[in-house]
């Protein structure tokens, strides 16, 4: 029986509290029975009782035992504080610990490989287990407690150590040291079988980063050897953080791991490969992608995480500004002509381009795609996957699409003159191509096109429309806070600041919902150039990008600037972001 139902039922809460909480629950999360408690439904000893009851596991009250400094040492405070547990005696190989939730297995086996001893979970209140951790443990990203040969480890790397209080803490490398057994050594440039290597904590580890970096919504992992250790690196909204420092003798080790799970090729370290993989995480199924990458050190690994759960193919999402995104629907329900999307890696381009797709597709139309790789499975759209080693490139694909009666053709990229000409043969013959292109804006895609050998007279007739994007930092909406900001800030920025009158600004000011930086999650900024007949007579002048990009402001173009701009008008993200993401569009 669910908590709720045993309360009501018992008499402990009335009906009307119960759904009070369970409207806190869906709005700011938390257990149901730390909301309780929060607005004093029932008592915290109260609360335990039941929850033994519900669990059929023994209960305890933090608050009536003194807790060892030595035994708070053993479990890391980012675990502690990730699965809400507090260790609370140790009897031989046994570890007794205070959950709030006592049926997460994973968390269990995570502790009993990582301390290599048997755990006991008893079940405590949330309320007294989160006041355990503030009192108990640094609110520190990735700081945890290490022995004196973890210290004398990283002091070996002539790098300083972090002693806070009488407690010994050290970012980095006991994070890895908690994950090996001491008895386990590996020989540098020792080769790992499959079979061999199954059963090694290194694989435990890579695993337990690969989740971790799941859970905190990173798009990329970076392992990264250098001289004396391996860097382990998580981008979260575009920005690189540093997790851990394993010692180099683990290198090996980790890039075979990681080869594995890639389907690579182990015993090739002079080459780079490239691999793939799908995992699950919790409810979350995840696509990863795997590259390597010879160094002076040994072999980096790049790891991108594409998590289909945090995909929003929905245009109105994105972060268009209204007017445009009215000219880019109005591009890409076109019957025929090119609709290009352009901007750096990773900015967001084929998103963009999927939720075209998306709102295009219908039982009426054909809609076929050439991507390279295929990011994210569409219904109803037939995708390809590109592969050169068997000739089947962008050039190939489309001129074999052009055989198969499409209405709507995507192009992952147009990066040679080939491409670019079957597209505007595609385009002038009927078709509407979607495609991308790594420029730095709209106006500038024009001239990056007739630089790899496509005429201008081609390009203006069958150009519709040009988007180029950046994403930006959302500020947290935990933690943001209203900011005053000076005019000079924006005079330096080239930014009227006249435009500010009766506008509140904001920063975050880091949280643990945002991991401490002040922001959570992406949103885009959008740069949309519909090419009319006066930008197709400057295309056909062989006019500049600044020409171009004249006309279109002319016109009533908002550019990435104003995109991001507006953004910060409306509370979401920061003047430093706004700086950051658009200073070569000022």
């Amino acid at each position: 029986m669910k908590l709720g139902q045993m309360l009501l039922r018992a008499g402990m809460i009335t009906k009307e509290q119960l759904e009070q909480c369970l409207k806190m629950q869906q709005e700011d999360g938390g257990k149901l029975g730390y909301n309780l408690v929060r607005i004093k439904a029932i008592g915290e000893d109260e609360l335990n009782s039941y929850l033994a009851r519900q669990h059929h596991i023994e209960t305890i009250n933090l608050e009536e035992i003194t807790i060892n400094r030595e035994l708070l040492k053993m479990i890391p405070a980012e675990i502690a504080r990730r699965y809400e547990v507090i260790p609370i005696k140790k009897e031989g190989r046994k570890i007794i610990v205070a959950m709030t939730d006592p049926g997460n297995l994973f968390a269990i086996d995570d502790l009993r490989f990582s301390l290599g001893m048997e755990i006991e979970p008893h079940i405590c209140a949330s309320s007294m287990v989160l006041r355990a951790l503030r009192k108990w443990y640094p609110d520190s990203d990735a700081i945890v407690s290490v022995d004196k040969k973890a210290i004398q480890a990283k002091e070996d790397y002539n790098e300083p150590v972090t002693v806070t209080g009488d407690e010994e803490l050290i970012v980095g490398d006991a994070v890895f040291e908690a994950f090996i057994d001491d008895d386990e050594e590996f020989e540098e440039d020792e080769e790992f079988s499959t079979t061999d290597f199954a059963d090694s904590p290194v694989v435990k580890l890579v695993n337990t980063v690969i989740a971790d970096a799941v859970r905190r919504g990173a798009s990329d992992i970076h392992f990264e050897p250098f001289e004396k250790f391996v860097r382990v690196r998580y981008r979260i909204d575009g920005v690189l953080h540093e997790i851990m420092r394993p010692s180099r003798k683990y290198r090996s080790a980790i890039v075979s791991r990681l080869k594995i799970l890639g389907n690579m090729n182990i015993a090739e370290k002079h080459l780079p490969q490239d691999g793939r993989q799908k995992i699950k995480v919790g409810d979350r199924f995840v696509d990863m992608r795997l590259a390597t990458l010879p160094t002076l050190f040994g072999e980096k690994v790049e790891l991108r995480l594409l998590d289909r759960t945090k995909v929003v193919l929905d245009l109105e999402k994105l972060g268009f500004e209204e007017k445009s995104l009215s000219e880019f629907r109005k591009s890409i329900h076109r019957p025929y002509g090119i609709v290009l999307v352009t901007g750096p890696t990773g900015c967001g381009k084929t998103t963009t381009l999927y939720s075209a797709l998306t709102e295009l597709n219908d039982i009426s139309v054909n809609i076929m795609t050439a991507e390279d790789p295929v990011e994210y499975n569409l219904k109803g759209i037939n995708q390809v996957a590109m592969n050169e080693d068997v000739g089947l490139t962008f050039a190939s694909a489309l001129r074999a699409y052009l055989r198969q009666d499409p209405d709507i053709i995507m192009v992952g990229e147009i990066r040679d003159m080939e491409t670019s000409a079957i597209a505007i043969r595609a385009a002038l013959t009927g078709h509407l191509v979607l495609s991308t292109t790594h420029t730095n804006d709209a106006p500038s895609t024009v001239n990056r096109l007739i630089d790899i050998g496509t005429e201008p007279y081609m390009l203006s007739t069958s150009l519709v429309c040009i988007a180029s994007q950046r994403l930006i930092r959302q500020l947290c909406s935990k933690c943001k806070t209203p900011v005053s900001i000076p005019d000079s800030a924006f005079v330096e920025a080239s930014i009227d600041p006249g435009r500010f009158d009766n506008t509140t600004f904001y920063e975050g000011i880091g949280c643990e919902y945002c991991n401490n930086t002040g922001y959570r999650g992406r949103i885009g900024i959008f740069e949309v150039m519909p090419v009319d007949e006066e930008i197709r007579e400057l295309i056909d002048g062989d006019a500049n990008s600044l020409q171009i990009e004249k006309a279109a402001l002319e016109k009533g173009m908002i550019n990435l600037r104003e995109s991001a701009v507006r953004k910060l008008e409306q509370g979401i993200t920061s003047l430093d972001e706004v700086i950051r993401e658009t200073i070569a569009a000022e």
